[in-house]
């Protein structure tokens, strides 16, 4: 490594150079993860908000809101 280099940066003649973006992974590769990545996001989302969340959520807004207080705004 020297001073014109990032510290953590590939030294000059170990730079991947096979078809890959800015980020190191190929286009494959990342089409492979961004696919895995909404599957695993869909099935969050499909999943039922716990009793205990919507018990919260009907308690908060139940309580009145104090207008003096800055976080209630």
């Amino acid at each position: 490594m020297n001073e014109n280099e990032p510290a953590g940066a590939f030294p000059s003649g170990d730079r991947p150079t096979r078809g890959r973006g800015d980020n190191g992974l190929n286009d494959q590769t990342q089409r492979r993860i961004g696919s895995h990545l909404r599957t695993l996001y869909d099935s969050v989302v499909q999943q039922p908000i716990p009793d205990r969340f919507r018990d919260l959520i009907a308690r908060l807004e139940d309580e009145p809101s104090n207008p003096d207080d800055p976080a209630s705004a």
